[in-house]
């Protein structure tokens, strides 16, 4: 159910943190919801040691970037904790969220190796613990372990699915239908049971929304006022209590801007 935008605010409690190896993504398919395999999964104990002698281990605060959008690419990143978001910049300074990767997830692609240069940038939405693998050792090490090489490939399937999934609802779906679709999700992700409705436990704000859904700050302001009115949505400081998931859904399917 979705995949965009700018930098979350705030600590998810633990009682409703996404799995490990889960994402938010921006797409109508709910099996991707989850994520991805997370890339050591398959991996035996003296593989996972191996490919980790191989990294570099590095923490980065929330706000701090890890790689740049034209940027030299070398490997890639393996997240163990926090969320990584991935975002691309247009010439005009446009962003728009491709993903937030969390803990099992890699970013860095679409190139896993090296000698090119980042397609797009990436930002820590949390504090953040990586471990880079350089592409050099990671084409030796993808040589060596099959399952590292079929988790990269698994892994990049994936990516590659959820991307094209965004393009198609940002050229298909209006910009209201694709803000009822993201309520919904981060209720999925981070809800929590509220006496009016259900907390999203991770703050967001208009501006992170908007990066989101393709939209404005401003559009996304007055949209979830109008909600309010409406009494589809309360929104108390930096979180949303979605208050009737069903109007969500109806909005979801048959919404124009």
């Amino acid at each position: 159910m979705l995949q965009a935008a700018s930098a979350v605010r705030g600590a998810v409690p633990p009682a409703v943190r996404p799995a490990a190896s889960s994402s938010l993504l921006l797409t109508e398919n709910q099996q991707w919801i989850g994520g991805p395999p997370a890339l050591m999964d398959k991996l035996s104990p003296r593989e996972r040691e191996l490919v980790l002698k191989q990294g570099r281990r590095k923490v980065l605060n929330r706000g701090q970037t890890l790689f740049s959008q034209g940027g030299k690419h070398d490997g890639i990143w393996l997240i163990e904790s926090g969320r990584i978001r991935v975002f691309y910049t247009s010439p005009q300074g446009r962003e728009i969220t491709l993903a937030y990767w969390h803990v099992g997830n890699f970013v860095g692609g679409p190139e896993v190796f090296e000698g090119t240069v980042h397609q797009w940038s990436g930002v820590a939405s949390s504090n953040c613990s990586v471990v880079h693998l350089p592409g050099r050792e990671l084409r030796s090490l993808a040589a060596d372990i099959p399952n590292l090489a079929i988790g990269l490939i698994e892994g990049l399937t994936f990516k590659g699915k959820c991307y094209s999934a965004l393009a198609q609802m940002l050229g298909t779906r209006s910009i209201t239908q694709r803000l009822a679709h993201l309520l919904l999700h981060l209720v999925e992700l981070y809800g929590v049971e509220d006496a009016e409705g259900r907390v999203i436990a991770a703050a967001f704000t208009h501006a992170d929304i908007a990066h989101m859904v393709g939209a404005t700050r401003q559009w996304v302001t007055i949209s979830l006022k109008r909600m309010q009115e409406k009494g589809i949505v309360v929104t108390k400081r930096s979180q949303i209590v979605v208050c009737r998931t069903d109007v969500l859904e109806e909005m979801r399917g048959q919404a124009s801007d």
